[in-house]
């Protein structure tokens, strides 16, 4: 009898083991795949309401907490019975093992509402995103294409000329911004384009009574400075390596001097944080197209009211590039392009709205878009700490 018992309490311990570990392991998978099909249709949605003229409304899942309880029984019954006249007795044994297993989710739900709505949604969005999104090897046409709400054109001291909106609208504009960013993505494809910050070293100058010590140069090098003595009447000049603003070149920067590389940083250092400074000169690579400018980036709420108004209020139509570019890589007519009641053959971009179905375009474009559009979306809601009340859902 002891050796059934044993038997069956490691074989009820053994099948709890095996169950619990699956158990957390499609748990787990599954609440990765729900949040982000809910991120992935809330987007959808967000687009469906800007197309049906409704307000966009954004929430974030801030934490799933899940407790998971597994249990196993086992019990043995016997019982022994013996004849009155002696004979032999009659035993009736019973055995009873179970398993059980209960999982009580808790979901914290925040909806994106009041400053932080302002903030992440309704704020330009900074130049880093954009540099990052371009380091990290993103579709450069593509990245322009959604972030960029327009290119601003200067003279070369830096004034204002004339802007040129990304919209539909605006026939003639949107064909010029058209030609312009397929004309980057060229020289970006023949690896004759340079984004990155502007290198310079920002210094000042002074005159001392008398010769620096060896403690002042020490002390200056570990805070990344550097003294340099410029003559022999006692003038030195402090300096240190600086990163400025985000540039976008046809020319390597760093053939520049320091002084001209300081006045591209003084140009557009007055400009917020949302502005890139352009600057495709004559004498390089693509410059019989030139432009000095800036490009200024949009809110995500003025993508997603990009994307939403594409739909059927100003779409978007097709651009040739301008004759002194070469051969685009992509140029599709669309940023990203929404259907409506058609058939798609990913059910993983779609979404009913308002009794109509929207869909991403099945393009290996379109998804990429819609892609780069979930990136930036989660760039500018990260941090949900301190955000709105949030609304918990338990199981």
């Amino acid at each position: 009898m002891r050796i059934i018992a044993l038997i069956c309490l490691v074989f009820s311990l053994a099948v709890t083991g095996c169950m619990g570990p699956t158990a957390l392991h499609k748990s787990v998978l599954g609440y990765d795949e729900t949040i982000s099909l809910l991120e992935r249709e809330m987007l959808l949605i967000n687009i469906a309401r800007v197309h049906r003229d409704v307000p966009t409304h954004y929430t974030v899942t801030s934490n799933i907490a899940a407790t998971f309880d597994f249990r196993t029984n086992v019990g043995f019954l016997g019982k022994i019975f013996e004849r009155a006249s002696g004979g032999e007795g009659v035993n009736n044994y019973a055995l009873n093992f179970g398993v059980s297993a209960s999982e009580n989710p808790t979901i914290n739900i925040v909806p994106i509402s009041g400053e932080a709505f302002s903030k992440r949604i309704l704020a330009p969005m900074y130049e880093n995103k954009f540099l990052f999104l371009v380091f990290q090897g993103a579709p450069l046409e593509m990245v322009m294409r959604l972030m960029v709400r327009g290119i601003e054109i200067n003279n070369e001291d830096g004034s204002f000329q004339e802007f040129i909106l990304n919209n539909p609208a605006k026939l003639e504009e949107y064909e010029e911004f058209r030609k312009r960013v397929i004309h980057l993505d060229w020289l970006n494809t023949k690896r004759q384009l340079f984004v990155g910050r502007i290198p310079f070293r920002e210094s000042i100058r002074a005159k001392l009574e008398s010769p620096l010590s060896a403690d002042d140069l020490i002390n200056a090098l570990e805070k990344g400075y550097h003294w340099h003595q410029i003559g022999k009447d006692g003038e030195y000049e402090l300096s240190k390596p600086t990163m400025g603003r985000v540039l976008i070149s046809n020319y390597d920067p760093r053939m520049l001097s320091n002084k001209e590389r300081e006045v591209l940083n003084t140009i557009i250092a007055p400009k917020p944080s949302n502005f890139v400074l352009v600057d495709i000169r004559p004498e390089f690579p693509g410059g019989d197209f030139s432009l000095f400018g800036s490009l200024k980036l949009r809110s995500f709420n003025e993508i997603i009211e990009f994307i939403g108004d594409g739909v059927e209020r100003n779409p978007e139509f097709d651009v040739d590039p301008d004759p002194s570019t070469g051969i685009a890589s992509h140029n599709p007519m669309s940023t990203l392009a929404i259907m409506i009641d058609e058939s798609s053959s990913s059910n993983f971009y779609d979404v009913s709205f308002g009794g109509h179905d929207y869909s991403i375009k099945d393009t290996f474009w379109d998804y990429e878009a819609f892609k780069l559009l979930h990136h930036l979306f989660q760039m500018t809601v990260t941090d949900v700490t301190g955000v709105g009340i949030p609304i918990t859902i338990s199981k």
